[in-house]
């Protein structure tokens, strides 16, 4: 099992970061390889909703689903792959600092397949494209 945590400053309220990030047709917009994110269950958005993201990840096409096991607005969100390569479990959590929100994601990730047998250098491409993704997150939302 590989974890990790990511944390970045966002000059916007809890709730606006919340918003924008709980929505997935919004990923395509500041995650890197994201071709599509979208809801899967009807509703209201809540624990045990679902959606799918596909994405290119070292030059592979993934499908994942992900199952919503917390949603507590505008505090923290959990979601678990419920199937796909990667067993992917990922908290969000929200938390007012100043005039802004301090946004931290953790993540723990159990690797199948292709991506099992270089477990310890994929961890970390996930690691640094999460860096990455949160710095683009941060621009977006700071720019409205």
């Amino acid at each position: 099992m590989y974890a990790f945590e990511s944390s970045i400053f966002i000059n916007r309220s809890p709730q606006d970061v919340f918003d924008y990030v709980s929505e997935p047709a919004n990923n395509t917009q500041w995650q890197s390889g994201v071709e599509s994110s979208e809801w899967t269950s009807d509703g209201p958005r809540g624990v045990g909703s679902t959606y799918m993201v596909e994405r290119s990840f070292l030059g592979r096409r993934t499908d994942s689903e992900i199952e919503m096991s917390v949603w507590d607005p505008p505090n923290q969100t959990r979601g678990r792959t419920i199937n796909g390569p990667v067993q992917l479990e990922v908290t969000t959590d929200y938390e007012a600092q100043e005039d802004g929100t301090q946004l931290t994601v953790s993540a723990e990730a159990e690797f199948d397949g292709f991506f099992k047998m270089a477990e310890g250098l994929v961890g970390k491409q996930v690691e640094k494209q999460v860096a990455s993704d949160l710095a683009a997150l941060k621009l977006l939302l700071e720019s409205d």
